[in-house]
């Protein structure tokens, strides 16, 4: 095996069709951008623009927007050995509306009655790769279809719970029969993550929780070690059995605030990986965040970590930035 993942990612990839008017809905759009898109493909992304090897475990269509996602892959800097075309089902495809600063609906195509990335199977998987990764970040969009359950499943008891075991809560109600559905499927794979992030929907709905504090308690008291809530303009809290921190929203114009977390979930990886203060940490995902909330796309939008220092007033001085 190579020398292994710092940031290694599994599951939904697909390509994102986004308006390039703002504030007019898809019947009065004229011109339309093409980006990569899916929520662990843009953490692997975001991971890679800050300097960590990344990879992501996915699959997609046997199709020409396929060939568009492995190579925007490549370019971005994201290994895709881990990515195989699906014979007969397409790459999805998810269109946006954006109307700032806090209404962007999401319509996803291509997805019904599955997708490409929800086809991985447990014997696929290098489990090597994934128990050696520094980080392994999974999403419960994995969760909501098999054999994509079942491998997930696979691929987090083969990690052993290693730190650092990410579990992004990222639940999205299209893709469930319902949130009793979510919450017992997420109550299997939580025995094995050592990191929760999630919004409060997405607490309420894994340990049925919406107070931010009293959600992550109730994570930690299922054994997780760090449990990550974001609460928008509320900012965003962080505990550990040891510690509770709190960091307040970094102010921007919100233009498009859907890859806002895949910013914060890439910026996460890279502090968590470096050992910071969980402060530091989260203040930095915080801001690289707010960077992406304040422009159009998604994946091409991940700031660097010159970018998050300057928009906190400090200098880059090269890897290891403290």
């Amino acid at each position: 095996m190579s020398a292994p993942y710092e940031v290694l990612t599994m599951g939904r990839v697909g390509v994102d069709i986004y308006p390039l008017q703002i504030g007019v809905g898809l019947e009065d759009v004229e011109t339309f951008g093409k980006f990569l898109g899916g929520s662990p493909a843009n953490v692997a992304v975001a991971a890679a623009r800050h300097g960590r090897r990344a990879a992501v475990i996915t699959r997609t269509g046997e199709d020409s927007l396929g060939r568009f996602v492995r190579r925007a892959l490549r370019e971005f800097g994201v290994h895709d050995r881990f990515v195989a075309p699906v014979p007969g089902l397409a790459t999805p495809v998810t269109l946006c509306e954006i109307f700032p600063p806090d209404h962007f609906p999401l319509y996803f195509y291509g997805r019904t009655p599955t997708a490409p990335d929800l086809t991985i199977r447990p014997e696929e998987l290098d489990t090597e790769a994934i128990a050696a990764a520094g980080i392994f970040w999974v999403t419960v969009t994995g969760l909501c279809r098999e054999p994509s359950f079942t491998a997930h499943l696979a691929a987090l008891r083969a990690r052993g719970r290693r730190r650092h075991t990410v579990l992004d809560l990222d639940y999205r109600p299209m893709f469930w029969g319902s949130r009793r559905e979510a919450r017992d499927r997420i109550a299997r794979v939580l025995p094995y993550v050592t990191v929760v992030v999630g919004n409060l929907d997405e607490c309420e709905t894994a340990v049925g929780e919406r107070d931010p504090e009293r959600a992550a308690a109730a994570l930690l008291d299922l054994g997780v070690e760090l449990a990550v809530v974001k609460q928008g303009p509320g900012g965003v809290l962080g505990r550990t059995a040891d510690e509770s921190v709190r960091v307040p929203p970094f102010p921007v114009e919100v233009v498009n605030g859907t890859g806002a977390g895949d910013a914060f979930g890439g910026a996460l990886c890279h502090g968590l990986l470096a050992g910071r203060p969980l402060e530091r940490v989260l203040r930095f995902a915080n801001v690289a965040g707010a960077l992406v909330a304040a422009r159009v796309e998604c994946s091409s939008a991940m700031p660097t970590e010159r970018e998050v220092l300057a928009a906190l007033g400090e200098a880059f001085e090269g890897e290891g930035t403290p």
